[in-house]
């Protein structure tokens, strides 16, 4: 059968890069029995945050989702070194979705489907999951979005 989940990521045009390094004393990934929990993802591209600023104000809806979808990346690229093989997860049980954003601003749902949707596409039904989108004054590096998952796993 192969790696289905890999075929689907090369169909999407998406290479996982290799995982972010923890910033400060934390672990970037925990596995409690079947449970992986992945520590915040930030929207990371080629080392480096891929935007930067408030939903808003410094940017719109559609930069938010690319954002979302880039810490979705993040967290499959923090699944993979946790677990060897993507093929390992069950499927994505939970994400909180922070999103750095303008007191007025109340479609924090719009920039979380960024990474529901690459979820999704990427995993399947496996990727379908419950989620939380949460409006913050702000994110560490100045990033416009960080995403924290539960995995369930083989």
């Amino acid at each position: 059968m192969g790696n289905e989940i890999d075929k689907r990521l090369l169909e999407l045009g998406v290479e996982l890069p290799e995982p972010a390094a923890p910033a400060a004393n934390y672990l970037p990934f925990c596995q409690s029995g079947k449970l992986l929990i992945t520590s915040g993802q930030l929207p990371m591209k080629d080392g480096k945050l891929m935007a930067m600023g408030l939903i808003g104000q410094e940017l719109g809806v559609e930069a938010g989702k690319l954002a979302a979808k880039w810490c979705a990346v993040n967290i499959l690229a923090q699944a993979r070194a946790a677990l060897g093989s993507l093929e390992k997860i069950e499927r994505i049980v939970k994400i909180t979705v922070f999103v750095a954003s303008t007191p007025d601003f109340t479609e924090q749902h719009l920039i979380a489907n960024g990474a529901s949707d690459f979820f999704a596409a990427a995993l399947g039904e496996k990727g379908r999951h419950a989620r939380s989108a949460v409006g913050v004054a702000s994110l560490p590096l100045n990033a416009p979005v960080e995403i924290e998952a539960i995995i369930e796993t083989a």
